[in-house]
């Protein structure tokens, strides 16, 4: 059964008209009408409608059936990316959602190849918000991921009130497995450098301010493997697979 995303209030029995990007989705899918859809707001379960109408500028749908059902992680779980090279970003985004991740942080770090202005960081943004909402309608998730502002690593850095933050480095004498085994579930932050890593200052403020560094073992992980290696390792660890 096809899912869509549907920022619209959703209550059963109602008769909706989808979103122009969710109608455009259906008649090129050349969904017909009678057929089931499953719908989601993001506010937590799903809905079960029946397409009632399909033209190539409009499709409607009636809500049937709620569905309660959740696949989300029993904890909080974020991921701090430094910006990577090239597109790197779009498949850790992507891969980060199908893994469970509730919120991604983008961060500008010193040794960052990819510097953005205002404008280009505005229009990335909007980029990486439609992958998370297809990853989120491929993987069976109900509540869409929160997209953070792109901001400069050290100003974030400085923030309170956040969850623990663990600095991934090859350089830690402990690894994230082995401190999983010893501690509960709980919300955490998984701190992602860029190719060339943090720098020593940012990783020095990291852990001024809080944060745990522990390693993925031996092996130097490459950016984009690292947090998505990491969110696996807590997930198994934490029985959430």
């Amino acid at each position: 059964m096809s899912r869509f995303f549907c920022p619209l209030p959703l209550t059963i029995g109602a008769q909706i008209d989808l979103p122009a990007d969710t109608a455009h989705h259906i008649f090129v899918l050349r969904l017909n009408i009678g057929e089931h859809v499953e719908l989601f707001n993001g506010e937590g379960g799903s809905y079960l409608a029946t397409l009632t109408s399909i033209n190539k500028k409009q499709v409607s749908a009636e809500v049937k059936v709620f569905l309660p059902e959740e696949v989300e992680l029993a904890f909080n779980l974020s991921l701090a990316q430094a910006l990577p090279e090239a597109s790197k970003m779009d498949w850790i985004i992507e891969k980060a959602i199908e893994l469970g991740v509730n919120h991604i942080q983008p961060l500008a770090a010193q040794r960052s190849v990819v510097k953005l202005n205002p404008e280009r960081a505005e229009k990335k943004k909007q980029h990486w918000q439609g992958i998370i909402q297809s990853a989120t309608e491929q993987c069976g998730r109900k509540r869409v991921a929160h997209l953070a502002e792109l901001v400069d690593v050290q100003k974030w850095l400085m923030q309170q009130d956040m969850h623990k933050r663990i600095l991934l480095s090859p350089r830690a004498d402990q690894s994230l497995f082995d401190w999983t085994r010893h501690h509960p579930a709980q919300a955490l932050t998984i701190m992602v450098g860029p190719e060339g890593g943090f720098s020593d200052s940012e990783e020095q403020l990291a852990i001024k301010q809080g944060a745990i560094m522990l390693s993925m073992g031996p092996r130097v992980l490459r950016t984009e493997t690292a947090g998505l290696a990491a969110i696996s390792v807590i997930s198994a660890a934490w029985g959430c697979m």
